[in-house]
């Protein structure tokens, strides 16, 4: 384990010094761009790949795992917390109704997908849903022929397979219109990095896809079942007990049990040049079976089942070459079958509608103007709705071989309504009845929770000079009514749900580029905060999720490629995190993921792979008070066809 006192900078030079060494040769490979891929690494060492695998190592992303990332990784971004974060794929957010903790269960092969991008400010006003944070947004990808297998395995008995096939053609006499269909099943399992840390999970999913020559259109169905465990999940430390007629203290063994079924349509139409909309609705259910100690079920056992109905439309109209119409808009609604949260209610329905004017100004021959004046409208029949502008003014420069620079300056304001474990639970009694004996919930609601409301204000500079890009930003932006899970060791409560107010200062700054067979992405972020818990019925200032953000954190990602068969990949990560009283260990990590491809000349078609997951095996705790995950070894063979 890297110890804490090692200088960060110094330690992600040493870790790509064998990358740096064979600059000088032919070969370039264009993926890491700051609005592309941002990773280097793709296929992940401890399952088989997801949408959401290495997005840890994303700049502007936080991923916090229990177990590992796909197993369940709370997906914050720019110091928001889960429920802060959207996944939106085509047009429409995926919800997770219940607790925020699953909205990043997409039985979707990544394949089906384009690279995300992480959405923010303006744009996320625009485009995001019940999202506050950020959004991480996929498209749909175009069909390709063929396919491939997928067999590996490593330490702590994983082993993992995948089969992924892709078909297409003409469809009629008309050569502008084809067909295509795609499938994949995977699955792996494994005993964990460490003791009840086990996994063993499943996903299918079916596409069919058709193209024409101004619009394509998808139909997906998936299917995913997870079941893993991990001590101390959602509860850490603050649930430790002495075994009865033992002097051992022990956290509780946390299982889920976990399935989503998502059937998806989604259409994409250019019906000119610069015209264009894409429409998606889906519906997706998703089941859990949490059980607080897999040694004894009994103890505290729930299920839960939302469904989600959605309809969704984004865009833009040119009226002309200087005015154009931004807008996006979603209808959904969920209900919950729940054994522990139907106190307050069981249904709910939010609209979002958000329209954003574009004017262009022409300064020169290779410079505008761009001012952006709009309005975001949110209501849930649950809570308050609301109006909000969103405002962005930017300036920018195109020269010769598509070199850009562009400056900006924005303000918007967003809305989201907190989930039924939040809201619809049973709250925390404050105040039993005296004489009688008091059992609080695991988990304490709070029916009075209103629509969270966020501001951000930021500027930023961004420039794409042929192989070099670099994205600044200065953002502050404060919360009203944040949903947060806090906790007190007076309360029998593992968690309390409670509103409070943050205010975020942030710098983000990420750069890539490209030298022959060497292509590099780093990053910095900066964060602090100011957090008021307001008036409580007793001190509840121990915070699970807003007060769990980085004050410091760099990535460093790189591929080499000195060979037509030899590939090397390596992502970095050193975090300086933020005091939290809950969180045992050191408050700074060190993470390392390194991946190694052999394409041998003799078996066309072939990779050989080899991957380390937590290279230095950095027990640092994600989340405050759940241990971190161990390091991980895998090996496989992928054949492509």
């Amino acid at each position: 384990m890297i110890q804490s006192n090692t200088s960060p900078l110094t330690i992600l030079a040493l870790a790509s010094l064998p990358l740096l060494a064979q600059a000088e040769s032919t070969q370039t490979l264009p993926t890491l761009y700051v609005d592309a891929q941002q990773t280097a690494n793709i296929r992940p060492v401890t399952t088989y790949e997801s949408p959401v695998s290495n997005l840890e190592f994303e700049p502007r992303v936080d991923l916090q795992s229990r177990n590992m990332a796909e197993a369940q990784g709370d997906i914050t971004i720019r110091g928001g917390i889960f429920e802060g974060t959207g996944f939106r794929v085509g047009s429409a957010t995926l919800i997770d109704a219940q607790t925020g903790h699953y909205s990043a269960e997409l039985p979707i092969a990544p394949e089906m997908l384009t690279r995300p991008k992480i959405l923010t400010g303006s744009e996320n006003a625009l485009y995001g849903f019940n999202s506050t944070a950020g959004t991480i947004s996929y498209g749909w990808s175009q069909i390709q022929d063929g396919g491939s297998l997928t067999v590996g395995g490593g330490d702590h008995d994983l082993n993992f397979q995948r089969i992924h096939n892709g078909l297409t053609g003409q469809l009629g006499e008309s050569s502008e219109w084809s067909w295509g269909v795609e499938a994949e099943i995977s699955r792996s399992e494994s005993d964990g990095t460490i003791e009840y840390g086990d996994h063993d999970f499943s996903r299918g999913t079916t596409r069919l896809q058709i193209i024409g020559p101004d619009s394509q259109t998808d139909f997906v169905a998936g299917y995913q079942h997870k079941i893993f465990t991990w001590p101390g999940m959602y509860t850490g430390e603050a649930r430790r007990f002495t075994e009865e007629g033992t002097e051992i203290s022990r956290l509780r063994y946390e299982n889920e049990n976990v399935k989503t079924r998502l059937f998806l349509i989604n259409h994409s139409f250019q019906y000119d040049v610069d015209n264009h909309f894409s429409i998606t609705a889906y519906n997706r259910r998703h089941s859990d079976h949490f059980i607080f100690d897999r040694p004894k079920p009994s103890i505290y056992s729930e299920t839960h089942e939302t469904l989600v109905t959605t309809g969704a439309i984004s865009g833009k109209h040119f009226i002309n070459d200087s005015i154009k119409i931004n807008y996006s808009a979603q209808i959904s609604s969920d209900e919950i079958d729940s054994t522990s949260y139907e106190n307050n209610f069981t249904s709910r329905n939010y609209t979002k509608i958000s329209l954003l004017p574009e004017y262009n100004y022409t300064l020169n021959s290779s410079s505008i103007l761009i001012t952006q004046f709009g309005l975001n409208y949110f209501d849930t029949n649950r809570n308050s709705s609301g109006l909000a502008p969103i405002v962005n003014f930017a300036w920018e420069k195109i020269t010769s071989g598509e070199n850009r620079k562009n400056v900006y300056l924005s303000y918007d304001k967003t809305f989201q309504t907190a989930g039924y474990t939040a809201i619809g639970g049973t709250p925390y009694n404050f105040n039993p009845p005296p004489g009688e004996t008091y059992k609080p919930p695991l988990f304490a609601s709070n029916p009075n929770l209103d629509t969270e409301t966020s501001q951000n204000l930021e500027i930023g500079f961004n420039i794409n000079r042929n192989s070099l890009w670099l994205r600044t930003a200065l953002f502050y932006r404060w919360d009203d009514n944040l949903t947060d899970w806090i906790y007190n060791e007076n309360t029998d409560s593992a968690r309390i749900a409670r509103a409070i107010d943050v205010e975020t200062f942030g710098i983000e700054m990420v750069a890539s580029k490209s030298w022959n067979t060497l292509e590099a992405i780093a990053s910095y972020n900066y964060l602090e905060k100011d957090i008021n818990f307001g008036p409580q019925p007793i001190d509840l200032n121990r915070s699970f999720y807003a007060g769990n953000y980085a004050n410091h954190r760099f990535t460093l990602g790189a591929i080499w490629t000195p060979s037509e068969t030899v590939q090397f990949r390596i992502d970095n990560e050193w975090r300086e995190n933020e005091d939290n009283d809950l969180r045992l260990g050191s408050d700074s990590a060190f993470f390392t993921h390194f991946g190694l491809s052999i394409y041998p000349p003799q078996f066309k078609n072939m990779e050989l792979f080899f991957a380390i997951d937590n290279a230095w095996d950095d027990d640092f705790q994600d989340v405050p008070g759940t241990p971190g995950r161990g390091d991980q070894y895998s090996a496989g063979v992928t054949y492509i066809w």
